[in-house]
């Protein structure tokens, strides 16, 4: 079965832009989703990919953004809750409360950056997902997010491998 959507998820790129345009080249998604710290690079996605369509939250390191704090989003026939992580307190390794966000808005799917590092868990019928940074530190990594007409989605982490 093929999907009927699929969405790039990137976070975290603070001014470094060339992994994701690479993963969207090559990947070709329906959507790009862009999980805060520098959600301005999104500009470079609009322009290079102006019929995919972008959607941002702001990070803690975006003074100044327009973007919300939070957003849901519906992909096919999911709900899926963005945000960047930094006011639900995940750098302490607990996403509790983001999950409790996520089923207070009906939805399934929990995306969220800030720590740096790539994540994939599934708690109370949520699956949460941190596509880790696509911009600076050792490992970069992105996401995909591959939905399916019957409701159903997996969610992948893509590792840059070190050169």
């Amino acid at each position: 079965m093929n999907p009927v959507l699929r969405a790039a998820v990137f976070s975290d790129t603070h001014t470094s832009v060339s992994l994701m345009l690479e993963a969207v080249r090559s990947y070709h998604p329906d959507v790009i989703l862009h999980l805060g710290d520098h959600e301005r690079d999104t500009a470079i996605l609009s322009t290079e990919f102006p019929d995919i369509p972008v959607h941002v939250v702001c990070g803690n390191c975006d003074s100044g953004s327009s973007a919300p704090l939070t957003k849901v989003v519906t992909l096919g026939p999911v709900k899926v809750f963005l945000c960047h992580g930094h006011s639900y307190n995940v750098s302490w390794g607990d996403v509790s409360r983001l999950v409790y966000a996520a089923q207070e808005q009906g939805c399934r799917l929990a995306l969220y950056g800030h720590t740096h590092i790539a994540d994939r868990q599934e708690i109370g019928g949520v699956q949460v997902l941190n596509p880790g940074t696509a911009g600076k530190g050792i490992h970069l990594s992105w996401a995909k997010v591959e939905v399916y007409e019957n409701g159903a989605f997996t969610c992948e982490i893509v590792e840059k491998p070190l050169i």
